[in-house]
């Protein structure tokens, strides 16, 4: 069938119709998900409670937007009710994970047999400049988290965003402007591959752990990221770290498992979990 014979069909209930026309989408909602809540279960959870409220509600949808701006904005009323009941990170969470890391011997030992024995389990320093953009964008308030991650990363419109959140265009381009200011000057003050004052070299020093044969300074000027820093514009920067991270998707990379494992230990760091993460290799009972 074609795509409005589809949607017609998936509108009078048809389940199977509804199910091919999220399938088309469902990627990219499982990976803006995952940005948002930083966590592979509960992505998965809220993208089957999104794909259920969906095809439930999917009598009302009444063409004001496209069928994917709709499903999103289910998908993000249901990640804003999980994560306001959570603090926001702050800018050292990462820190935080690793000293953990650092500091426990099952981690580490996690972390090396993930890397090892995982098909995706390599560590490659563009995607953890992807993990660090996800954890420093949990450190906005959600509805700016939101608002940029679905602008700067998966292209929606300021109108759709409005649609999506609730807001007016102009409150929405607000948000937007507020998130990049904080991000830049998170990134800013804390990045040492844009900045010779940066104080975080976790991406480069876990390039030297799990590939030590590799010439550090070879592979970060293979960064356009790394090549513009000398240049310095922020905004620029941020520019070409939003490209970046459009560019791979966190929950099919070459390190998704390992940045996991990564993205747990930084979680029980700071609180979020209270229980020692299951990592490949030690699984809990």
């Amino acid at each position: 069938m074609e795509t409005e014979d589809t949607l017609k069909a998936a509108i009078s209930g048809d389940i199977n119709a509804f199910q091919a026309l999220f399938a088309t989408f469902q990627n990219q909602l499982k990976s803006y998900l995952y940005r948002l809540l930083a966590d592979r279960n509960d992505t998965d959870d809220l993208t089957h409670d999104t794909f259920i409220k969906a095809f439930t509600r999917i009598g009302s949808f009444n063409n004001e937007s496209s069928l994917k701006t709709w499903v999103f904005s289910i998908a993000t009323n249901l990640a804003y009710d999980h994560l306001r009941k959570l603090k926001r990170w702050q800018p050292d969470a990462q820190d935080g994970g690793a000293d953990l890391a650092i500091g426990t011997e099952e981690v580490r030992k996690a972390f090396w047999i993930a890397h090892d024995t995982s098909p995706a389990g390599a560590y490659e320093m563009r995607e953890h400049i992807d993990f660090c953009f996800t954890c420093i964008s949990k450190t906005l308030p959600i509805e700016n988290q939101i608002a940029l991650i679905l602008k700067d990363i998966y292209d929606f419109q300021v109108k759709e965003i409005s649609l999506i959140l609730g807001k007016t265009e102009g409150v929405v381009k607000h948000l937007l402007n507020d998130a990049r200011n904080i991000m830049t000057d998170i990134f800013e003050h804390r990045c040492a591959l844009i900045n010779k004052n940066g104080i975080c070299h976790q991406c480069s020093h876990i390039n030297e752990i799990f590939n030590p044969k590799h010439d550090q300074q070879a592979e970060l000027m293979k960064l356009e990221l790394v090549k513009a820093s000398k240049k310095y514009n922020r905004e620029e920067l941020f520019a070409l770290r939003t490209l970046l991270v459009k560019s791979i998707d966190p929950l099919h990379a070459s390190g998704t498992d390992l940045h996991e494992s990564i993205m747990n230990c930084v979680r029980t760091a700071i609180g979020e979990r209270t229980d020692l993460f299951d990592l490949p290799g030690n699984k809990m009972d």
